[in-house]
């Protein structure tokens, strides 16, 4: 069952994403969290984030603005550090609460209660009119880029922030998409570099398989999403992810999942 959910999740979000400001990791990471602690449900989605977007940057690179890649990569791939670290402390602390619910015992981590918190943040910045209206100059440009690297490292949902900076930056959608990609995968490495013992745990080698398919299903949507660049308009997808993640937040703050 775990494969199944989990490689459908990573099909239809790579193709779906190259649309939406969310990125893989944030329609994927609950996933993983459903069937596994969420400290390993985000390295493992890192590495299946990881590789898809080194297969996006292979097909969609050509049309990255450069620029922007330096001036908001460069912050972001730093900051992803300190996002990285601070994950890995709160995976450390205590339960914040015990609960019965219907006869069954439930948890609120610390980790889990912030990563429901940035989830649901950023759904309500994609619902907010207000942010479809900001005017962000390009001097703002690596202040968005330490933003989105820091909450990349965090949780891996780095794609909001990042999105709302690109957007606003006079790029067209496959320029966008390049530059998005590219930014991706730097902040992507950075933090694999800071999960490497995490990475090396039993729980996350001994799934390895899972995370192959899981890359290999990811592949196939990048793939068949990149047909339909010309075709597929940004907002209804933002819509249907934001409600979405909404409504994980609420289960993973809640410690259902």
């Amino acid at each position: 069952m775990s494969y199944l959910i989990i490689c459908t999740v990573a099909l239809l979000a790579s193709g779906l994403t190259l649309f939406s400001g969310f990125g893989l990791g944030t329609l994927l990471m609950p996933v993983f969290a459903i069937f596994f602690p969420v400290e390993v449900a985000i390295a493992q989605t890192a590495l299946v984030h990881f590789a898809n977007n080194l297969f996006k940057v292979g097909l969609f690179s050509r049309r990255a603005d450069w620029h922007i890649v330096l001036f908001f990569g460069l912050p972001a791939f730093l900051a992803s550090f300190a996002g990285a670290r601070l994950l890995l402390w709160l995976a450390d602390l205590a339960p914040l609460l015990t609960y019965l619910l219907n006869g069954r015992q439930f948890m609120v981590h610390p980790v889990k209660l912030v990563i429901a918190l940035l989830l649901a943040g950023f759904a309500a910045l994609e619902l907010c009119p207000a942010t479809k209206q900001l005017v962000i100059s390009r001097k703002c440009v690596p202040a968005g880029g330490l933003l989105s690297g820091f909450f990349g490292g965090l949780s891996g949902n780095q794609g909001a922030f990042r999105s709302i900076f690109l957007l606003k930056s006079g790029l067209d959608k496959e320029a966008f998409i390049g530059t998005g990609v590219v930014i991706a995968a730097l902040v992507d490495f950075s933090r694999l570099a800071v999960y490497a013992d995490l990475l090396g745990s039993k729980e996350v080698m001994g799934n390895l398989p899972l995370i192959m398919v899981a890359t290999l299903a990811a592949f196939t949507g990048v793939f068949w999403g990149s047909r339909l660049v010309r075709k597929v308009t940004f907002r209804t997808l933002q819509v249907l992810v934001a409600i979405m993640l909404f409504l994980i937040a609420i289960l993973l703050g809640g410690g259902i999942i």
